[in-house]
């Protein structure tokens, strides 16, 4: 859909202007290119709109679908230890992972988490200090997971509940 000329949502455009180095702005042009968007307006407002979702204010309190992707370097069993214990100390915020090795001795793995956002940006915080990892990012959803089961019970978990005014 092309927003610019729909006559409906001109009321609600607004129009900026920003500066951008020449490499960063041939880079968006690419990105815009790949991915067959109309323009670069669109790219601007959907990685906006992915960095809001991330910072969202007034989510401290709320309930958070989501995943972490970690990259880093796996030069020997320390490392991945020390990933675990970090994760075992949020056992109810990580439901699961999914590890595989990648070239140049290095690992990629995938947490997929739910919990507040303040809990799940202190797993990211602890996960980051384990010295050997290079990247990590924690893309989250406000959608939940269904209930999981409770502990020790064949019967599913309470489902979780959101604060009020949580969307």
């Amino acid at each position: 859909m092309d927003y610019a000329l729909d006559q409906d949502l001109l009321p609600q455009l607004a129009r900026i202007g920003i500066s951008l180095p020449g490499k960063l702005l041939a880079q968006l042009d690419a990105m815009v290119s790949r991915r067959g968007l109309p323009s670069r307006s669109q790219m601007i407002a959907e990685l906006i709109r992915h960095e809001l979702a991330d910072t969202e204010d007034g989510l401290a309190d709320g309930v958070m679908a989501g995943t972490i992707t970690l990259i880093y370097r796996a030069e020997s069993g320390r490392v991945r230890h020390a990933l675990a214990r970090v994760q075992s100390e949020y056992l109810p915020e990580v439901i699961s992972s999914q590890h595989v090795f990648l070239e140049e001795d290095r690992s990629l793995e995938v947490l997929l988490v739910q919990g507040s956002a303040v809990r799940l940006q202190q797993l990211c915080d602890r996960l980051r200090r384990v010295r050997a990892v290079q990247q990590l990012k924690l893309v989250t959803t406000r959608s939940l997971l269904p209930p999981l089961h409770a502990h020790g019970s064949s019967e599913p978990a309470a489902p979780l509940r959101r604060r009020a005014g949580a969307r």
